[in-house]
């Protein structure tokens, strides 16, 4: 290269100076600059309408559908079943049998020859009961038999048994979830359920009824209304992982209860 060329080159002719140009390495650093900035327009470009296109999206269903979930609670009521009680056999009681006395007697001091019967001895006394006849029957042991039998004459003592059900459904305190429930909705049930499943405007009422041990574990989960659209099957999945509640109170005690939860679904329209 000329010296009076060597001020006023670019450092890239200077490098590639008496070299092979031709070869593609001076034609790529060349336009590295300009090949930067196109890839730069090219991503931001995309990025932007990535971003433009999911708010579009955002604003459009927020707009159609509008849905919210109003939790609330409701205590069923369980008619009760009254079943015919049999009546019980009554079986009359055995005659008890007589015991053996010996009669009263009168001492009185005679002559041998003057006696007609002798009073019984000690020996004869020791078994026996004292009374105005003689008479032969099971030995007086001591034991005192009760005028009314202990069985009412059923020939069975009754053991006392445990009235309480083995699960309530009324109690005084209700069962409650340890938690917000409010929010526990939110963040496990799924509001789009009944719009996917074709569910016109309107509050569709769902109940679900469970049993709730004296651990606070839920089981027998059971849905108790046919609403549709999916949502007793939603309901049923959301309450399966509440897995932790206060037990119902009875009597100043915990207790295994019955328990109806109540959840609305709303859906409404284009206004």
């Amino acid at each position: 290269m000329d010296t009076n060329k060597i001020l006023s080159a670019d450092l890239l002719d200077l490098i590639f100076d008496d070299r092979n140009k031709a070869y593609g390495a001076y034609d790529l650093r060349k336009t590295y600059s300009t090949r930067i900035k196109k890839s730069l327009l090219i991503t931001v470009s995309v990025v932007g309408l990535a971003f433009t296109g999911a708010a579009l999206v955002s604003n459009a269903k927020k707009d159609s559908i509008n849905q919210y979930i109003i939790p609330d609670v409701l205590i069923a009521t369980i008619p009760d079943e009254k079943l015919p009680i049999p009546e019980p056999e009554i079986r009359q009681p055995e005659p008890e049998p007589e015991t053996r006395t010996e009669q009263l007697t009168n001492m009185d001091i005679v002559k041998d020859e003057e006696v007609v019967e002798p009073p019984p001895t000690q020996d004869d006394l020791a078994d026996a009961k004292i009374d105005v006849k003689k008479q032969d029957g099971v030995i007086d042991d001591g034991t005192v038999i009760p005028d009314k039998p202990l069985d009412d004459g059923k020939g069975i003592i009754d053991v006392p048994k445990n009235t309480e059900p083995d699960i309530f459904e009324k109690v005084e305190i209700d069962a409650k979830f340890a938690g917000n429930w409010e929010k526990f909705l939110t963040r496990n049930l799924n509001p789009n359920t009944p719009v996917d499943n074709g569910a016109a405007p309107g509050n569709y009422v769902v109940l679900v009824q469970f049993v709730v041990d004296v651990d606070g574990s839920v089981s027998q989960i059971k849905p108790i209304s046919n609403v549709g659209y999916g949502m007793e099957e939603e309901a049923v999945r959301v309450l399966r992982k509440a897995e932790k509640w206060v037990p119902a109170i009875q009597n100043g005690r915990q207790v295994k209860a019955w328990r109806t939860q109540k959840i609305v679904f709303q859906v409404l329209g284009d206004e």
